[in-house]
């Protein structure tokens, strides 16, 4: 069975489908980085992808434009994100509960209102039309080269978007002032208020591009990876994303790399569940398995690096 799964990492399909499963996880972890840099736990990104996946769905079809769907989903994200942030700087609400509100919501909520705005129960199937789809783009000159062309070519225009933003968003926060300005809120916003930055300001900046971003990767799940709405169609990957900035220690690189780590269980439990004699349970444990192994080895390495720290204070080595 080792040397079956070692077989398929290395086809080009399955590395084609990796960076295809990665995408809305990576969209969701960029949220949780942006987030975290000013000092705010979004925990809300399952919630904010499951409602911006259906607004960003039915703008679609309403308007019949992939384009205007997935700005759609993107105001969605943004608003729900507001609205976690200004009950948390307004009035003082945890912001780990305000996330957990945002969850509730886009598990109950967007049931209800699927059902208000279509008449419809648990799915979109029959709304689905090719102009409501993000459409895959072949990108000259690449796809023409061999084995590496068939897995970087023909992905939706969001795919190449999720990773391009890791190298965006790192320009963003260490290039920029506004980077700058969100790095001080978060690690000192007493010193970031003396020189004159608006902390409270920063904050929403930072809230609402986390929400921006989550709603992308929503409208990533719905207008293109399942074509279509349907309940639980995020599956934890807002709270995945969330172990993947935690595992890439709050930067962009390393929230790439973890959720390729994260999207290649992904992949593989669904190459698992093909074999024959093995349960669908368990096949279905795997991406959630590896996550938590992940945030063991990530907690096990800080504790370590920060004993080591605590005995060189002691010592004055």
């Amino acid at each position: 069975m080792l040397k079956q799964l070692a077989e398929w990492v290395f086809q080009v399909e399955f590395l084609f489908v990796i960076l295809r499963i990665t995408a809305p996880i990576l969209f969701a972890a960029l949220a949780a980085v942006v987030a975290e840099k000013a000092a705010m736990s979004n925990i809300g990104l399952e919630g904010t992808m499951m409602l911006s996946a259906l607004f960003g769905f039915l703008f679609a079809y309403w308007t019949q434009s992939w384009l205007l769907g997935v700005l759609g989903a993107v105001i969605v994200g943004t608003l729900l994100a507001l609205m976690m942030g200004f009950f948390y700087l307004e009035f003082k609400t945890d912001i780990i509960l305000a996330g957990i509100a945002v969850n509730m919501l886009g598990e109950g909520g967007a049931i209800f209102l699927l059902f208000m705005f279509t008449g419809l129960r648990g799915n979109t199937a029959i709304l689905v039309t090719p102009n409501i789809l993000i459409p895959t783009i072949d990108i000259p000159l690449i796809k023409d080269i061999p084995f590496l062309g068939k897995i970087l070519s023909g992905h939706c225009i969001l795919t190449y978007i999720a990773f391009l933003l890791v190298w965006l968003i790192w320009l963003l926060l260490y290039r920029t002032p506004l980077g700058l300005n969100i790095r001080a809120v978060g690690e000192s916003p007493q010193a970031a208020s003396s020189v004159g930055v608006s902390v409270k300001r920063i904050k929403y900046i930072a809230i609402a591009m986390s929400g921006a971003l989550a709603g992308l990767g929503g409208a990533f799940m719905s207008m293109y990876y399942s074509q279509g709405w349907n309940q639980g169609m995020v599956a934890g990957r807002g709270f995945i994303a969330l172990a993947a900035q935690a595992m890439g220690r709050g930067e962009p690189v390393g929230a790439m790399l973890t959720s390729l780590l994260f999207g290649t269980a992904h992949g593989l439990s669904s190459k698992v569940a093909g074999l024959p004699n093995v349960s669908s349970f368990l096949v279905s444990m795997i991406p959630y398995a590896v996550t938590i192994m992940g945030l063991f080895i990530y907690a096990w390495n800080r504790t370590r690096k920060l004993k080591k720290r605590g005995i060189r204070r002691l010592t004055g080595v």
